[in-house]
């Protein structure tokens, strides 16, 4: 009997993720799965630890990855961090912002929200003067702002807190594989990405690391992490321990892609998949300055893996993305929020972020656009 599965298209994923997938990862995720506690796959997991603490540029050794979305890495971050009463700021210039506020207040923190116009980037001073105006035990920020498509400064920001003695806490769902980011030396205590986007996995992994410094903090919380499944203590037990102590029960086939999709990073060199992102932005920039569209952030500021592109007055939004996936199998993603209608989301991450693909979009772009 033919299945739904067997008809599913073949799509180029162009939007804020996921990305497309390389053969090889698809190629290994059908390997035989293993059992959670086979000493087989425990090598798998410290390969996943080896390889996760080169790619994120770090030495923590609580560097694992979530089972679970990169939400599910965000509420791990926020809630081993957090107790009922600590005083927090977020740093909020979009939608990924808010969503940070959103569930450090439902974990009990008060917090503080010092708020950035979407589309523009953090300022430093403000941040400066704000973290001088009053004392904070953690301050969390996004550093590549999925919705706007901003790199934010967190390099001259982790400083800033450390200095004030608070625990910094960085969203890096979408930079992680695609541009720098440095945990140890921009001052970052707790760090949580995806497999989705720049690191070219399939989606349903997290990758986080947390500093010494906030695991300390964990170990030492007067009451319990609040979340079984994602409290560190735990987790690094069944990652780390000797023996190893059961906590769940691990998807193997998804360990297996995370380790294949890290492994093509390292043999292609950290630095050259940054400039491979970066090759492919300024190529589709200068295909759309070509046709007419304008970026929505300054160029000083613009991710490469992520591009909001602004809609030309009289075009319908939705019209056009309808078009490209169902002519052409093309993928891209709409505004949020204050920006939906405005503006359209165009991914270049991890497997997608090569010149053959812009050009496949471009010509596609510019045939609808025509009409």
């Amino acid at each position: 009997m033919k299945s739904l599965l067997d008809s599913l298209d073949s799509v180029l994923l162009m939007g804020p993720g996921p990305s497309t997938i390389s053969p090889k990862v698809y190629e290994v995720m059908g390997k035989t799965t293993l059992g959670h506690m086979d000493p087989q796959f425990f090598s798998v997991m410290d390969g996943l630890k080896d390889s996760l603490r080169k790619v994120m540029q770090t030495h923590n050794e609580a560097t694992i990855t979530i089972s679970g979305t990169g939400t599910a890495g965000m509420e791990a971050c926020l809630v081993n961090l957090i107790e009922p009463g600590d005083s927090m700021l977020v740093i909020a210039n979009g939608y990924f912002g808010a969503r940070m506020q959103e569930m450090a207040s439902r974990l009990g923190a008060v917090v503080s929200t010092l708020e950035f116009p979407w589309g523009s980037p953090v300022d430093v001073e403000a941040v400066k003067k704000e973290l001088n105006s009053k004392s904070y035990r953690i301050v969390g920020m996004v550093h590549a702002e999925t919705s706007t498509g901003v790199r934010n400064p967190i390099e001259q920001i982790g400083p800033l807190v450390r200095s004030m003695g608070a625990f910094f806490l960085v969203d890096a769902v979408t930079s992680l594989g695609g541009i720098e980011i440095k945990p140890d030396e921009w001052g970052i205590d707790a760090m949580y990405s995806c497999s989705q986007k720049c690191l070219g996995c399939p989606s349903g992994l997290s990758p986080v690391t947390f500093s010494s410094r906030a695991m300390e903090k964990i170990v030492n919380r007067k009451t319990k992490v609040p979340n079984f499944y994602l409290d560190m203590t735990l987790l690094m037990k069944y990652w780390n321990g000797s023996p190893r102590v059961y906590h769940h029960t691990a998807p193997a086939n998804m360990y297996y892609a995370l380790y294949r999709a890290l492994e093509l990073i390292q043999e292609e060199g950290v630095q050259a998949v940054y400039q491979r992102h970066l090759d492919a932005h300024r190529y589709l920039v200068e295909g759309l300055e070509k046709m007419g569209l304008s970026m929505l952030v300054e160029a000083p500021h613009r991710l490469p893996m992520l591009n909001t592109v602004k809609i030309p007055e009289g075009v319908e939004d939705a019209a056009v993305r309808k078009e490209l996936r169902s002519s052409y199998k093309i993928e891209i993603g709409a505004g949020l929020g204050s920006l939906a209608g405005k503006i359209w989301r165009i991914g270049l991450m991890g497997h997608t972020a090569r010149r053959e693909n812009v050009d496949i979009f471009l010509k596609a772009l510019a045939r609808i656009l025509r009409r």
